[in-house]
């Protein structure tokens, strides 16, 4: 009996100094060296900019450029766009993406702000990409969840209140400070990390005071917060430029580069040929191109062999627009189009299709700073750098004097003009600095009115185009308090329902 217990007691102290020595050291020797078991903020940069941008392009394509007339969906079928014929289900898109990808954004700042991953860059990076999504939110629906968004995982909040338009752009403001302060630092990041800069936090600075202007202008016509935008225009524009720099050339350009390596692969290589170049190029867009007998088309211009940039192919010979807003029956036939990437010179391949911001808006920004007496500056000379910037972000060898080029093209700068006549040329220009920037022809049209698109018999809405997006439709269900309350402060849920900034 001795012996039999001798025998189980010493099995038993053998498999527990086996089991002891299986379980010693086990999460460190089961842990990959090479990973890490949280994200950071390296790792999440790149994806969430792809993601944002992917929706963007996908949305200018398909609901800006029809609304501008940049492109005419040939088709006579209800509930088409540049009829501003809408539809509900138009609104999901961008409102789902937008707040999925701010989560990212979001943890991007939150982890860099950790002891361990502290970065004070990425912060910087982050309050940045915050500050341009939040701000196409709103400009596209409204009044939208801000200060209590993104926060069901961490807070379970479930229901986040809609804020006021005017409460998210004053917040807006204080992200562009914190990120001007963070970034005034020049802490490096990873350069692979980041597909806009390489880590040119100098030039993500730039950027970031660049979108301040543009959000300040966006707001300046309402008189609540008028004077303020007007004299931190002019704070950042002129008066104390060492604290706030922005972009000085169109190097500076914040464009995500869609090389085909990797994730940078352009979102337009997944649709197909034929669906790329159904739509017809609006007579809008086109005839003034051909007018000025503009270089990114192929227009030879003054013995210049152009380069098409903008992909645009020729009906029978000519560039031919097709009218928006046609009313259906009309009978019309595609004219110029789209090329697919078959062509060379194909938007499908153009790397410079992950447009953020680029230097021409700034000029444009500033010469209407300059045009209102806002800043000291001459409106003409940011005009001239605007209209060369525009062309030399496409076409930067074009060896032609910008003033030679306006000067031939009728369209150069009248000191003589009312305010309107200067805010119509500043913004035609503008039209097209803006071609793949999101909605923000859209934005612009619907603070200044600019430029004077022509009305076709077949608009709906009365003419009038839409001053925003719906909200998605499961909005009512799953945030019934929220919604109630945007639709009692800011008006009904349809597509005619001013948005805060451009209400008188």
């Amino acid at each position: 009996m001795k012996k039999i217990i001798y025998k189980i007691t010493g099995a038993a102290l053998s498999c527990s100094l086996l089991f002891s020595s299986c379980t010693k050291d086990f999460t460190t020797i089961n842990t990959d060296p090479n990973g890490t078991p949280k994200a950071l903020p390296q790792q999440l940069l790149a994806p969430a900019l792809v993601g944002v941008l992917s929706a963007n392009m996908s949305r200018n394509r398909s609901f800006n450029n029809e609304l501008m007339q940049v492109s005419v969906d040939m088709s006579e079928s209800e509930g088409k766009v540049f009829r501003y014929d809408y539809r509900s289900t138009w609104s999901d898109y961008l409102y789902n993406t937008w707040y999925l990808e701010m989560t990212n954004f979001k943890d991007i700042y939150n982890l860099a702000k950790e002891q361990l991953t502290y970065n004070e860059s990425y912060m910087g990076i982050s309050l940045i990409c915050q500050a341009w999504i939040y701000s196409m939110l709103t400009d596209t629906y409204g009044d939208v969840p801000y200060f209590k968004s993104n926060q069901a995982k961490d807070s379970a909040v479930y229901e986040p209140p809609f804020d006021r338009q005017k409460d998210i752009y004053l917040d807006l403001f204080k992200k562009l400070e914190e990120a001007n302060n963070l970034l005034k630092l020049n802490i490096q990041i990873q350069s692979n990390s980041d597909p806009v800069y390489g880590g040119n936090i100098a030039k993500w600075r730039k950027f970031g005071n660049s979108l301040y202007l543009r959000l300040l202008l966006r707001v300046s016509g309402k008189a609540e917060v008028a004077q303020s935008c007007i004299d931190k225009i002019k704070e950042i524009a002129e008066t104390n430029t060492a604290q706030y720099p922005i972009m000085a050339s169109t190097d500076e350009s914040a464009i995500l580069r869609w090389t085909g390596a990797g994730p940078y692969v352009s979102p337009y290589m997944s649709v197909r040929e034929q669906d790329f170049r159904t739509p017809g190029v609006g007579s809008f867009f086109i005839d003034h191109l051909v007018a000025w007998n503009d270089p990114r088309i192929d227009i030879p211009t003054y013995g210049v062999n152009n380069i098409n940039r903008w992909g645009i192919a020729p009906y029978q010979g000519a560039f031919l627009g097709v009218p928006s807003g046609y009313a259906p029956g009309g009978g019309l036939i595609r004219k110029s189009y789209f090329y697919s990437y078959t062509s060379s010179t194909s938007l499908q391949t153009e790397q410079l299709t992950g447009m953020i911001m680029n230097y021409a808006e700034l000029k444009f920004i500033l010469a209407e700073a300059a045009a209102k007496g806002w800043i000291s500056g001459s409106a003409e000379t940011f005009y001239n750098d605007g209209a060369l910037a525009s062309i030399k972000q496409w076409l930067p060898a074009w060896p032609i004097a910008i003033t030679d080029f306006l000067a031939a093209a009728d369209i150069q700068w009248n000191n003589n003009a009312t305010l309107d006549e200067k805010m119509e040329r500043i913004h035609l220009q503008k039209y097209y600095a803006l071609f793949l920037t999101d909605m923000q022809q859209w934005f612009e049209y619907r603070r200044t009115g600019h430029p004077a698109l022509p009305k076709g018999e077949g608009l709906r809405n009365n003419g009038v185009m839409p001053a925003r997006m719906t909200y998605p439709v499961y909005v009512q269900s799953t945030n019934p308090s929220g919604y109630r309350s945007a639709v009692a402060g800011q008006g009904p849920d349809v597509i005619s329902t001013q948005v805060w900034w451009q209400k008188p």
